[in-house]
């Protein structure tokens, strides 16, 4: 792409990899994983910044902008564990692991029985805890697995009716200065419109629904010729109860918003306003 541009790595501990102990919603929700790379980025200290866009808040520090995403991996989330495991044939009282409030509600909802328990670190750390039998299975994204080439693992690919993914699942985004225009210009290069335009559906839902890692919502934009089709929900942190939406449009960010008002229309800002409250 540009053969005379030299790339310097830089690894960065953040909030969220040091404290994996505890429970996301309680030490500030996606932030804790940009916060620390945002600054270095506003500083100088590293020109572009490689993030998941469903860690990215829908809010961006100031002087920061999106700039690139790439094309989308399999947003759907699957089941870890050992071959033949699948959620419906779980042992009853199974222990399974994830952090992600979603996850929990969508386990709850479909499997009361469940010991849903925090799980937390790199996918490594992860799969290693599942390996040595301390949970019987784990929820993790697809895309993760399989960027790393770790299909392996992968026992059951849950469907988006039992499982639906976060608002932005599966796209790497690329973020840099806002000023600096050499940066920008470059990452155009390797944008990839087509995932843009589903990333803009889903993140002005959830950026109209007010969510962030406390509250559990899900989306999942498809498009078919010039029309996009968006499902949402949202879910009860118990996994009591859910709503979902699907509406079709061929504006994305209009999509986005008429879904949001759907979603509130049916009830949606009782069950989001419960699950803030159980956060904190």
């Amino acid at each position: 792409m540009a053969p005379d541009v030299q790339i310097r790595y830089v690894d960065v501990e953040t909030e969220g990899d040091r404290r994996q102990g505890e429970a996301l919603s309680r030490i500030g929700g996606k932030g804790v994983f940009t916060a620390e790379i945002e600054a270095m980025l506003l500083r100088g200290d590293v020109d572009v910044a490689v993030h998941s866009l469903k860690d990215l808040p829908t809010a961006l520090a100031s002087g920061l902008r999106i700039a690139a995403l790439l094309p989308r991996e399999d947003p759907l989330d699957v089941l870890v564990g050992p071959p033949g495991t699948t959620l419906a044939a779980l042992p009853y009282g199974a222990a399974v692991g994830t952090s992600s409030p979603r996850r929990k509600a969508q386990l709850w909802l479909q499997r009361p029985d469940l010991s849903v328990l925090e799980l937390r670190g790199n996918v490594g750390t992860r799969l290693r805890r599942v390996e040595s039998g301390e949970f019987a299975a784990a929820v993790m994204a697809a895309a993760g697995l399989l960027r790393m080439g770790r299909r392996d693992v992968i026992a059951e690919r849950l469907d988006p009716d039992v499982m639906l993914g976060a608002p932005g699942q599966g796209i790497i985004a690329v973020e840099a200065p806002a000023a600096r225009r050499d940066v920008l210009d470059l990452l155009r290069r390797v944008a990839h419109r087509p995932t843009e335009r589903l990333a803009r559906c889903e993140r002005t839902l959830l950026m109209e629904l007010g969510g962030g890692c406390a509250v559990p919502v899900g989306a999942l934009a498809d498009a078919h010729g010039r029309e996009i089709r968006l499902t949402a929900a949202v879910f009860a942190a118990d996994g009591s109860r859910a709503i979902r939406v699907q509406l079709a449009g061929t504006h994305a960010a209009e999509l986005g918003r008429r879904t949001a008002e759907a979603l509130f229309t049916a009830g949606a800002g009782a069950i989001l306003s419960e699950a803030a409250n159980h956060a904190g």
